[in-house]
């Protein structure tokens, strides 16, 4: 294949068979024409005293629809058959070419035919050879013709065809070469485009971040394995569904319609938006995932943290849109490691380290109030008396952490258990009885002990106590059944909601934002929640009260198993 060299690279030469099909077809094609002329010319192409012409013409025809098939269903050594074939059409046009009386005949314009395929399909130097091959044959019959005395034959016009055939062929080839020349850029440019596409991918499919390529109306186009994880999706799922189609990851869908309206509207559209997204067995593209969280508890939701990004392309005549998927929970995790290294190498010496001296300063502070009388001694009293419990309930907080393991899994009423934990809650606090309002829970029953689910919603209903207005039903407690069994009990306050930068830390052990606070609370609930098999998560939902527009509001939701779920649930209150 050396004579080949000059035409480009191994992948462009074996693209070369296409033309060299194409040159045998055409060759069947111009065969077939000189056939059907001399049928129907009414007069011998070559005369009368050369019957051996119409033989020439049947053999070159099948000798044309050899070459073809040979190019078709055997695709090897295309060298030998392209030389093989050129020899062949000089051969046989050069056979017609004397035997029609040479270059008087018109027949010289056939050698155009090889001569270009040979400019296209061979190097410069082989194509220039065989272009003074004919031309060498066409002064040859011109020589000899002179030589036997013909007077209207001239050696100028055969030397006219090889200078026109000489000029065609280089022109013809040097196109070619830079039609190769671009073909093999081509083929680089694919090349390089396949290994970026194969890195991307690997990239893509191995990266912990979730990506949904998403349009205008919630289609999705792509989407890696980390999405379908933290959505519960089937592996593999068909290209092109609507996130619309699936309710339990309508939250992703409001929150994406919400940043597509904020960048209509100018607004900030680079925020980061918090769902919580919870599988629902019956979701046909969901599957029922096992997914296991800190501890080997089972997770019953996913809280991920949105990011959103534009795409514009010429390519596509819609836009299209990026969303990235982050598991919160994994990193609220991992911080959470961090801080329990640290505070189980406290725990124990808290007991007798902390525990005996704080008690000995609170009962010394009790003491000295008796005999300190002045409002600036009482003042300093109370200071101390402040902190010492302070510092006594993150002790209590912590040695809790320790025992949360302990649990009595028994059947719980919640018809009867909220009533009494909130007169409870009510009467310890001095609250008026309107302030919490309890919503409709039904007749359901969940498994859950009763003393962890009483500090979780005492944790809670003093944290929305703390935001509260204070008004009546500012503090609101109620539960939604779902049809997949599970069973949400809300907790909302008409406080502030929290923002999405402290969401990110809001159950991290020692995190705290308010300075009565120890920064324990919310994390020794959501763990009690986890111990119970139940799931504790603060979530943001859309939400329209009467004579208001669709708004986003947080609550705490609890997500149990329900031991008798209802067919349908029940709305906020």
């Amino acid at each position: 294949m050396s004579l080949l060299s000059g035409l480009g690279t191994a992948e462009t030469r074996a693209a070369f068979w296409r033309p060299l099909q194409t040159f045998g077809f055409t060759r069947i094609v111009i065969v077939a024409v000189l056939l059907l002329f001399l049928a129907f010319n009414g007069r011998p192409l070559l005369g009368n005293d050369q019957p051996f012409g119409r033989d020439t013409y049947l053999l070159y025809l099948a000798a044309a629809i050899g070459f073809w098939l040979l190019s078709v269903y055997q695709r090897r050594y295309f060298l030998l058959q392209l030389l093989l074939q050129l020899a062949i059409d000089i051969a046989c046009i050069t056979l017609l070419y004397v035997a029609a009386g040479g270059v008087q005949s018109g027949l010289a314009i056939l050698y155009l035919f090889p001569l270009c395929g040979g400019a296209i399909l061979t190097p410069l130097v082989p194509a220039l050879f065989l272009v003074s091959v004919v031309t060498l044959i066409m002064l040859g019959e011109s020589g000899y013709q002179v030589l036997l005395s013909a007077n209207d034959v001239s050696t100028s016009r055969a030397g006219l065809f090889g200078a026109a055939f000489f000029a065609a062929v280089f022109l013809i080839n040097r196109l070619a070469g830079k039609l190769i020349k671009q073909e093999d850029l081509a083929a680089q440019r694919g090349r390089d485009l396949r290994v970026q596409e194969a890195i991307n991918q690997l990239i893509i499919a191995d990266m912990e971040d979730g990506i949904l390529v998403t349009g205008p109306e919630l289609a999705i186009f792509a989407c890696n394995p980390a999405a379908e994880r933290m959505l519960g999706l089937k592996p593999g799922m068909a290209p092109e569904w609507n996130l619309d189609e699936v309710p339990a990851l309508q939250p992703i869908a409001d929150a994406f319609l919400g940043w597509m309206k904020r960048a209509a509207d100018g607004e900030d559209a680079d925020a980061s938006a918090f769902v919580v997204v919870k599988p629902s067995e019956e979701q046909p593209n969901l599957q029922r995932t096992t997914v296991m969280g800190q501890g080997g508890r089972l997770e019953m939701a996913a809280h991920l943290r949105l990011r959103f990004a534009r795409v514009r392309s010429s390519a596509v005549a819609d836009d299209r849109a990026v969303i990235f998927l982050q598991d919160m929970t994994r990193i609220e995790s991992q911080a959470q490691e961090l801080k329990l290294a640290s505070m189980g190498r406290l725990t124990a010496s808290i007991a007798h380290e902390v525990r005996n001296p704080l008690s000995a300063i609170g009962h010394a502070a009790s003491l000295l109030k008796e005999d300190l009388v002045l409002p600036t001694q009482q003042r300093l009293l109370k200071i101390i008396g402040d902190n010492v419990s302070r510092l006594n309930r993150m002790i209590e907080d912590i040695l809790k952490l320790s025992r949360k393991a302990q649990m009595n899994d028994e059947e719980l009423p919640l018809a009867s258990f909220l009533p009494r934990l909130l007169g409870e809650f009510g009467e310890t606090q001095s609250l008026p009885p309107t302030l919490i309002g309890l919503g409709p829970v039904g007749g359901h029953t969940v498994r859950f002990d009763p003393l962890h689910l009483e500090e979780v919603l005492v944790n809670l209903l003093t944290n929305a106590l703390r935001y509260a207005s204070k008004r009546d039903g500012s503090i609101r407690i109620w539960a939604v059944a779902q049809k997949s069994g599970r069973l949400e009990l809300h907790v909302q306050d008409d406080g502030p909601g929290i923002e999405p930068k402290v969401r990110a830390h809001l159950f991290e052990p020692f995190y705290t934002t308010s300075s009565k606070g120890t920064g324990l609370g919310l994390y020794l609930a959501r763990e009690l929640c986890l111990n119970n098999g139940a799931m504790l998560d603060y979530e943001y939902r859309h939400e329209k009260p009467e004579g208001r527009g669709d708004h986003l509001s947080g609550r705490f939701v609890i997500t149990l198993v329900a031991s008798q779920p209802a067919l349908s649930g029940h709305p906020s209150p």
